[in-house]
């Protein structure tokens, strides 16, 4: 028996988020980004294995807010992988989640219409979007991990991952 006195006081809605394998079938991914995702992985621990030669640099905004916005920053991020691709190998940072923000806009996932409606499934699917397409250009990705629950819904299109300071 639940004492509804005291069982989740401060919640006011709860809603089920959908499984990552479903979210994942809602978000068509090639076999050749797979294939991607598989090279740009073998590329990152040799680079850290001390096998291949160039630097690794993750660049890109702090969180990602905004899909055109996005893609722009990546076109010309791409151009320039391509212009140094000898010396340095770029992975595109694509974070969704702001882990030191206490007050204000979490992140993409957490509220994508960024108006309080904290609708978490549109924030997986858009982000799972926004990585195949940046995968799609030619761009390795990277983002935070700041829980083991949505690396479930993103793993297979991320080439590198940190664990977020949480």
């Amino acid at each position: 028996m639940i004492n509804s006195n005291i069982h989740n006081t401060n919640v006011a809605s709860q809603e089920l988020l959908t499984t990552p394998k479903a979210l994942r079938s809602c978000v068509h991914v090639s076999e050749d980004t797979f294939h991607f995702v598989r090279e740009s992985r073998e590329t990152v621990r040799d680079i850290l294995d001390r096998k291949d030669h160039r630097l690794m640099i993750v660049v890109g905004p702090c969180s990602i807010h905004d899909r055109t916005a996005a893609l722009e920053y990546a076109a010309k991020l791409r151009a320039l992988a391509d212009e140094l691709a000898d010396t340095l190998y770029i992975v595109m940072r694509v974070y969704f989640e702001k882990p030191r923000t206490t007050t204000g806009w979490k992140g993409l996932i957490n509220d994508p219409a960024l108006d309080d409606s904290f609708d978490i499934e549109s924030g997986l699917k858009l982000g799972r979007a926004l990585l195949r397409d940046l995968l799609e250009l030619g761009l390795p990705t990277a983002t935070e991990a700041l829980d083991p629950i949505t690396p479930q819904y993103l793993q297979d299109l991320i080439c590198w991952s940190a664990i977020g300071a949480r």
